[in-house]
């Protein structure tokens, strides 16, 4: 069996919106400043982040093994909108742009 202990690794889950907060994006990365800053300034043009401006964090949780943070982004992304939602305002009440936090001014 497979025992989790704080892993030494930084893996962060993630949710994105856009300047009118109309649109949730929910990603996973283990550097959440360097993808802040991909979405921002449109690395890959194609994308769903790109086509609806979704650059503006307003939910994170930071993970110690990559397995619990895929595991929760799947979860995160299997919910209405509306939990998803009452997920944010958990920790979030307003909906506040939190890309301040990595450094990332916007």
């Amino acid at each position: 069996m497979i025992e989790f202990t704080e892993g030494i690794y930084n893996f962060y889950v993630y949710i994105l919106t856009n300047k009118n907060r109309t649109v949730l994006y929910t990603g996973v990365t283990n550097n959440l400043h360097r993808r802040l800053n991909e979405h921002f300034n449109n690395h890959n043009p194609q994308s769903f982040t790109s086509k609806y401006g979704t650059k503006y964090l307003i939910y994170y949780q930071k993970f110690g093994w990559i397995q619990l943070a895929i595991e929760r982004e799947k979860e995160i992304k299997n919910l209405s909108r509306e939990k998803k939602l009452k997920l944010i305002r958990e920790i979030n009440p307003n909906l506040e742009f939190l890309n301040d936090l990595f450094n990332y001014k916007i």
